[in-house]
C-alpha cells in the first residue's frame, strides 16, 4: 500500500510543528526518517496512522484516508515510547493486541511464537513486562507492531537500545517484509541504518528538506551518511 502525504500542516499553541509536508512512500520500499529531536519526525508518524489530525492538507494509505478505521487494520505502528502493558507477561500483551485484531485463537499462538523468537523474547515469554530491561520492552513494542502482519509499518526508532546482533536480525526481517511487498516507514538516529533503506527523508524545522534514494544522496554528496547528515544540519542553520 502506497502512503502518501499533501501539503500537510500541524501547529500546536501557534508554533508550526510541521510545514507544508510532501511525501510519497511506494509499496515494497522503506523509507527512512531522518532529522535532530524535535524536527516532527514523531508527529509526522502519528498523523500518518491517524492519532493527531492535521491542521491542513491530505493523507492516504492505499485507498484510504487518514484519519479512519479501516485503515487501522492494514497498519503497524512501534511508538517512540514503548506501548507495553507492564503488569502482564510478555505473552499476554501480545495475546490481548491479537485479540483486539481479532486473530483467531490458533492462528494468533504461531504469530505470537514466531515475534517472540524473532525480538528474541521466546524465553522470557512468561516474566511480566515490568520486570524487563529498556531494550527488552523496546522489542517487545516490535513484536506487537509486526503481530497482525500489516501491509504498513511505522516505526519510530525501533533499534534504539537494542545490541547489535539483534538490530541485524531485525533488519533482516524488515528486508523480507519489503520484498514481501510491506510499505515501511523508519525514523531512526542511527546513521548507518540509513544505508538499509531505500529513501530518505531529511526534516528540519518541520520541513521536508531533502527527499531522494539513498543511492542518489550518498554519490550526490560524495560523503559518508554521518557527513551528510551534519552539512545538511550546518546548511540549513545558516540559512535560518
Amino acid at each position: 500500500m502506497n502512503i502518501n502525504l499533501s501539503n500537510v500542516k500541524k501547529s500546536f499553541k501557534k508554533q508550526t510543528v510541521l510545514d507544508n509536508v510532501n511525501l510519497n512512500v511506494e509499496s515494497g520500499t522503506i523509507m527512512c526518517l531522518l532529522g535532530p529531536s524535535g524536527s516532527g519526525k514523531t508527529t509526522l508518524i502519528r498523523i500518518i496512522i491517524g492519532a493527531l489530525k492535521a491542521d491542513e492538507g491530505t493523507i492516504k494509505i492505499g485507498e484510504y484516508g487518514i484519519p479512519g478505521f479501516e485503515p487501522l487494520k492494514h497498519i503497524g505502528f512501534m511508538p517512540q515510547n514503548d506501548g507495553v502493558y507492564n503488569d502482564m507477561s510478555a505473552m499476554d500483551n501480545l495475546k490481548f493486541y491479537g485479540q483486539l485484531h481479532r486473530i483467531k485463537k490458533r492462528e494468533l499462538n504461531e504469530r505470537v511464537e514466531k515475534t517472540l523468537k524473532l525480538v528474541e523474547l521466546w524465553d522470557e515469554r512468561n516474566k511480566l513486562v515490568t520486570n524487563y530491561s529498556g531494550g527488552m520492552k523496546k522489542r517487545l513494542s516490535l513484536a506487537i507492531a509486526l503481530l497482525h502482519e500489516p501491509e504498513v509499518l511505522l516505526l519510530d526508532e525501533p533499534t534504539v537500545g537494542i545490541d547489535p546482533l539483534l538490530r541485524r536480525s531485525i533488519w533482516d526481517e524488515f528486508h523480507k517484509l519489503k520484498i514481501s511487498g510491506k510499505t515501511i516507514i523508519v525514523s531512526t538516529h542511527v546513521m548507518d541504518e540509513v544505508k538499509e533503506c531505500d529513501n530518505a527523508a531529511f526534516l528540519y524545522y518541520g520541513q521536508i528538506i531533502k527527499n531522494d534514494t539513498v543511492d542518489n544522496i550518498l554519490e550526490s554528496f560524495s560523503g559518508n551518511i554521518e557527513e551528510i547528515f551534519l552539512k545538511w544540519r550546518t546548511n540549513n542553520e545558516n540559512n535560518c
